[in-house]
């Protein structure tokens, strides 16, 4: 059961064969076994979700159940859920219970779906290991010694481990697609704006984008049905009309061009992600595709501009924790401002308090110009290079990530290494692409390697196409941790 798909699931619910009750129970028994030794979870609530279990089980009973109705999810920690204990990670939000859902939230609510717990992630989903969390690091299931990837790495974790049927997760610069790599699951990026932000806690807003993390691309196309679709209380929101996203799933691929980047394939790329990166590659020429040679010239600068932009508009977001109104105080102080920055001082992590002075520096008279606007522009530029690419293929494809899954602490003291695991998905966020990870094999000691797939805006039904196709060719993405 617990290595059923989305779509096996809600067919044996809908047939009696199995209670929302009883496959809750499931998931929260292994939770309470494996949760311990992987620190997935932050939060878990065993009578609430099975009371929604329950509601689920009357809604089937009725016949008034949806495609999700009844299978348990679990919710990235960045997502208020009311009556939740919502974190972010951070020691700022430890005793914070959400007094309302985020869009994300409520739509998998409206259809039907039991919310497992809240997912460990990286502090206010700063970082690409999931080691600066405040409730301490999650542990990669194909090896325990090796982080997961962040920010969603306890979501990731949690998929790849079989403790919830699917996960959401959040992505501003990889976030998604990154520990879903190194965590052998697939997850996609929709383009910005096609997932509301509203009640999804700020880390940089013109980047944060939400988005499924799944075993199958098949079940992303679900878990997508269900939390796009605008959203007035989110400027941001897209006003489109809702699609069905596993509408093209069948569709073969004869004629399709798949654009490779040199940028991708250069120094840095480790060779056996390299390898396997090449033989999927060589598995979509045999369905039909052929590859074209392109060139992304200005993505080597993504990260530079990312880490001026990302840490500028974290500054600004995060001014709003400061012991005042809600989240952690400082329990000594002798006036305002002293509340202010010891709060601050001791409700943040290190990463956090690294990336505000970044972007309070850049943000300042007399450096504004000089990188804040610079960095703009470049970004423009970064997004007409896709656009360019475009003209020449239908989906781009390269590495998630450029090794698969390092030790945990092993670039603890190297913001600059950290950063760079990041290097080929950034662009993606920048330009405001819809971008996805599948598996493809299998690196150095056993462990995953991911494909990444970006496509033109509003394309995930045709990339969740090219992405199935794959997978129905393939069995890369069923392989489950010998442990689990």
């Amino acid at each position: 059961m617990i290595n059923a798909t989305l779509k096996q699931l809600s067919a044996q619910l809908a047939g009696k064969k199995i209670s929302s009750v009883e496959l809750t129970q499931i998931y929260l028994d292994r939770i309470a076994a494996l949760n311990p030794a992987l620190n997935a979870y932050i939060t878990t609530n065993a009578e609430t979700s099975l009371a929604q279990a329950r509601a689920a089980d009357a809604l089937l009973a009725g016949g008034k159940a949806q495609a999700l109705t009844g299978i348990p999810i679990a919710q990235k920690d960045i997502f208020c859920a009311k009556g939740w204990r919502t974190t972010c990670g951070s020691k700022m939000l430890e005793n914070f219970i959400a007094p309302y859902d985020a869009h994300v939230i409520e739509q998998f609510n409206k259809a039907g779906a039991v919310n497992l717990g809240k997912t460990n992630m990286d502090e206010f989903a700063m970082g690409s290991s999931n080691e600066t969390s405040y409730f301490g690091p999650v542990r990669n299931p194909w090896d325990r010694n090796s982080v997961p990837g962040g920010s969603s790495g306890g979501a990731a974790c949690a998929v790849a481990a079989r403790l919830c049927a699917a996960a959401t997760g959040t992505d501003t610069g990889g976030s998604i697609r990154q520990p879903a790599a190194l965590c052998g699951i697939s997850g996609i990026k929709p383009t910005y704006g096609t997932v509301s932000r509203y009640g999804m806690i700020a880390f940089a807003s013109s980047l944060d984008q939400a988005g499924p993390m799944a075993r199958s691309v098949e079940d992303l196309a679900l878990m997508l049905n269900v939390m796009t679709g605008f959203d007035t209380r989110d400027s941001t929101s897209l006003q489109r009309d809702k699609e069905d996203y596993a509408r093209d799933l069948a569709k073969p691929l004869n004629g399709l061009r798949i654009g490779l980047p040199k940028e991708f394939f250069a120094e840095g790329l480790s060779n056996d992600v390299a390898q396997a990166v090449e033989a999927a590659i060589a598995e979509y020429k045999k369905l039909g595709a052929t590859v074209v040679d392109i060139s992304l010239p200005n993505s080597r600068l993504s990260v530079p501009v990312y880490y001026v932009l990302a840490p500028a508009e974290a500054s600004s977001n995060l001014s709003r924790f400061d012991g005042v109104r809600y989240g952690y105080r400082a329990p000594e102080y002798s006036d305002l401002t002293d509340m202010y920055e010891k709060t601050r001082a001791q409700g943040f992590g290190a990463e956090v308090k690294r990336r505000i002075m970044i972007g309070t520096y850049v943000l300042s008279h007399g450096y504004y110009d000089a990188y804040y606007l610079q960095a703009q522009k470049i970004r423009r530029l970064i997004a007409q290079d896709f656009t360019e690419a475009f003209k020449q293929c239908d989906v781009i494809m390269g590495p998630t990530s450029p090794s698969t899954a390092f030790n945990l602490g092993e670039k603890g003291d190297d913001p600059v290494q950290m950063y760079l695991s990041d290097i080929y998905t950034i662009a993606v966020n920048l330009a405001g692409l819809p971008g996805m990870s599948i598996p493809c094999g299998f690196g150095k000691n056993n462990m995953p390697v991911g494909l990444q797939i970006i496509g033109n805006y509003f394309a995930e039904a045709e990339m969740l196409n090219v992405a199935h196709q794959y997978q129905l060719a393939t069995d890369w993405h069923s392989r489950a941790p010998q442990e689990i």
